[in-house]
């Protein structure tokens, strides 16, 4: 009996289709990858670009010592130590700080960020210097009374008389989280992830108050206050 044609094709197809599913579970059996590399793979990723698994944030201090940085010789400053990976600046007349020896801190197109609190006083317990470029500022929480922030100095003028000025009301011994980002067009702040500070640098001068030069180039300090810095580092970032 002759099996007609169209049966024939039929049973063909369906051999052909049952070859390459086995096939193809038999790829996917010797295969280890997980579907998201998989699709890392596709997208060109791989799980070193993950930031879970290489963070491009470094440390600044170190979790015991002071190395790499100095206590700033303001002339009356209190006592500075690091402890278990926490800055402990105490009650300077009036301020108590520290600042960088390293060189190879980037002038801009970087990020750092750390966390806060101010234990004792009524100041400003963020006092931090960094490089704009070949100029420096500071980010000022807390200052003038406890609760002026902003950026000094833009033009000449501190952060209570510029546009960064805001105030915002900071309790005692509660740990407040801070992050500071400049690339060539702006410099940016972050309080708790709420933005305070958004300048854009083109036709801006920056500079520091005269009391706070020798904090230059990275440097923190605090105004009549005792204060615990903690998680302080950076990164850079693309322009």
């Amino acid at each position: 009996m002759r099996i007609p044609s169209l049966i024939i094709g039929a049973l063909f197809a369906l051999s052909v289709c049952c070859y390459g599913s086995t096939f193809v579970l038999a790829q996917e059996k010797k295969s280890t990858r997980t579907p998201v590399e998989i699709t890392q793979e596709a997208n060109g990723e791989s799980k070193k670009d993950d930031p879970k698994k290489e963070s491009k944030w470094r440390p600044l201090l170190k979790s015991d010592s002071l190395d790499g940085w100095e206590i700033t010789n303001f002339g009356g400053e209190g006592a500075v130590e690091v402890r278990e990976g926490v800055l402990m600046l105490d009650r300077g007349d009036p301020m108590t700080g520290i600042h960088s020896k390293k060189k190879d801190f980037p002038q801009e197109n970087y990020e750092m960020r750390w966390k806060a609190r101010r234990v004792d006083g009524s100041d400003f317990f963020v006092g931090i210097t960094f490089p704009v470029g070949k100029e420096f500022c500071s980010l000022i929480s807390g200052g003038w009374g406890g609760g002026l922030v902003g950026i000094s100095s833009i033009n000449g003028n501190d952060a209570s008389e510029n546009e960064t000025s805001g105030f915002r009301d900071f309790k005692n011994n509660k740990w407040y989280s801070f992050r500071v980002r400049v690339d060539k067009k702006q410099i940016k702040a972050w309080i708790d992830d709420q933005e305070v500070v958004s300048v854009d640098r083109e036709g801006k001068s920056f500079s520091v108050r005269a009391e706070v030069m020798a904090s230059r180039p990275l440097g923190y300090c605090v105004f009549q206050s005792v204060c615990e810095i903690k998680d302080w580092e950076y990164q850079t970032i693309q322009p």
